[in-house]
């Protein structure tokens, strides 16, 4: 089954655009995840997402290896993210690399298992 989006945070300079999930196993979930950043070169760029749960713990990491300044949005994939007993939704979150590290987040549900 997949599902999206549920509510969206205030755009930054790298935001989560959109986001599907599926359940791969009980609790086991693959994101799709969209990317719309302001990459400026090497040095300030969307550097990873994130998927957190909502105590801010890091699930899982992307990270993302170059600037997309020419593919925008762009979409990437995270497989086999495991959502822990107890955690009924997730923030997936962009980061980029300057000044501050991080930025848009979008709050999505995981599938139902």
């Amino acid at each position: 089954m997949n599902k999206t989006w549920i509510r969206t945070a205030l755009a930054g300079e790298a935001d989560v655009v959109d986001v599907k999930v599926r359940a791969a196993a009980p609790r086991v979930c693959d994101f799709d995840v969209t990317v719309r950043s302001v990459d400026k070169g090497w040095n300030y760029y969307a550097d990873a997402f994130e998927v957190l749960a909502p105590d801010g713990r890091v699930l899982a990491r992307r990270e993302l290896l170059h600037p997309h300044e020419s593919e925008q949005p762009f979409t990437r994939d995270l497989y086999g993210v495991r959502i822990p007993p107890g955690v009924d939704e997730v923030v997936v979150r962009a980061r980029r690399t300057a000044p501050s590290g991080s930025a848009g987040t979008r709050r999505i549900l995981p599938p139902a298992w």
